[in-house]
């Protein structure tokens, strides 16, 4: 059977949108780039009419028509800002400075030094009266222009940060009703089973026979009973209780050991006993998943080793294995739906585990180190009593 792994989907959808994403940005911002400096060639030539416009005005005095097409000209430059300085760099005109204070000495010398600093300016040679500077910024236009592609991007951002993070809400509320119909579709498809069962097991209690059988029948139909309490439980808010988090270990260990291969070696180790808060059915469940997955590493042959110990005001749980480990990228990835490395697996234990301890008992449980073919510790955290 071909592995299932949803997550490995939903990985590979999310990089082709982010490198579509990026590959969109990038010619948006390449291409206005390019007209920007198109436009601004534009500009320095039109600058550069202006500067001949005006030269021709200082030494025209007797073509009347030539001097009203050279004053037209001049004035046509509606957008540019330019300033236009003697020899000795005293301003002696300006247009289009878009400020309120335009005229003031000290803004026009703020701006000619400005425009000394970052631009090169045009020399008008004048005959027999020295020359004249012309210096110039791009227009406004040209620089929204420039600064467009940015906010674009920006917004374009911010809109798929907010639909991503309403999306990852909607996608999560919908998860929840998916977990919380399946687990209680599941609940009540193994109660009439379960109760058939009870039933039957107390016909033969009556009878008083097959008591061998009625002890390992009795001993299932038990078993069918805490998982279909498991199920009931996802959805809604289990009852926590206060316990000895080395007795609350304890049995899903002894559960575990009777049923896994006798050359793999389970231990338990309470190194320190505390209290804590929690649902007993469905901690044991995290356990059992844990030793489950660990057993998965290991193989036919292996250790897997759970610990226990307080510390300030937290208990660590520790389940610790040799087998083939984790990759340090698949540390978080572990505990997404659909993440299995499993030819046969859904990819749902660790997933489950996580909100069991995340959201019922407000603890934490992560990877606390692994190295390939060496092994894998899992640690849950929970808040002490």
């Amino acid at each position: 059977m071909k592995s299932l792994n949803l997550y490995q989907v939903k990985q590979k959808w999310k990089w082709i949108l982010f490198f579509a994403s990026v590959l969109i940005g990038s010619g948006s911002l390449w291409y206005t780039n390019r007209l920007v400096k198109e436009l601004s060639l534009e500009e320095r030539k039109k600058i550069e009419l202006w500067a001949d416009a005006t030269k021709l005005i200082a030494t025209t005095s007797q073509d009347q028509d030539l001097l009203n097409f050279l004053l037209r000209v001049t004035e046509f430059n509606t957008t540019i800002p330019v300033i236009l300085t003697d020899s000795k760099y005293h301003v002696i005109f300006h247009r289009n400075l878009h400020f309120a204070n335009k005229d003031s000495l000290v803004f026009l010398s703020s701006e000619r030094d400005h425009l000394m600093a970052t631009t090169k300016p045009i020399e008008i040679g004048l005959d027999g009266q020295g020359k004249n500077y012309l210096f110039y910024d791009e227009s406004y236009t040209l620089k929204q222009l420039a600064i467009y592609p940015y906010v674009q991007l920006s917004v374009i951002l911010i809109f798929i940060v907010v639909s991503y993070f309403a999306f990852s809400a909607s996608r999560k509320a919908e998860q929840n009703k998916v977990w919380v119909g399946l687990s209680r579709e599941t609940a009540h498809q193994l109660g009439t089973p379960t109760s058939s069962l009870m039933a039957w097991l107390e016909l033969l209690k009556e009878k008083n026979e097959y008591n061998e059988i009625i002890f390992e029948l009795e001993h299932d139909v038990n078993r069918l009973q805490i998982i279909t309490e498991r199920f009931s439980h996802i959805g809604s808010q289990p009852v926590l209780n206060v316990i000895d988090i080395c007795v609350v270990l304890k049995a899903p260990v002894e559960y575990m050991k009777n049923r896994i291969p006798t050359s793999v070696s389970l231990s338990f180790r309470c190194i320190t006993s505390s209290s804590v808060k929690v649902n007993v059915n469905l901690f044991n469940w995290v356990i059992e998943n844990l030793i489950k997955n660990a057993l998965d590493a290991v193989g036919a042959h292996g250790s897997i080793e759970i610990s226990t110990f307080a510390e300030a005001e937290y208990v660590y749980i520790d389940v610790k294995d040799n087998g083939k480990g984790i990759p340090r990228r698949d540390f978080k990835r572990v505990f997404k739906p659909g993440f299995t490395t499993k030819s046969r697996g859904w990819g749902l234990g660790l997933s489950l585990a996580k909100r069991i301890i995340r959201n019922y008992h407000h603890g934490r449980i992560f990877v606390l180190q692994s190295e390939l073919q060496k092994g894998t510790t899992f640690r849950i955290v929970l808040k002490q009593v």
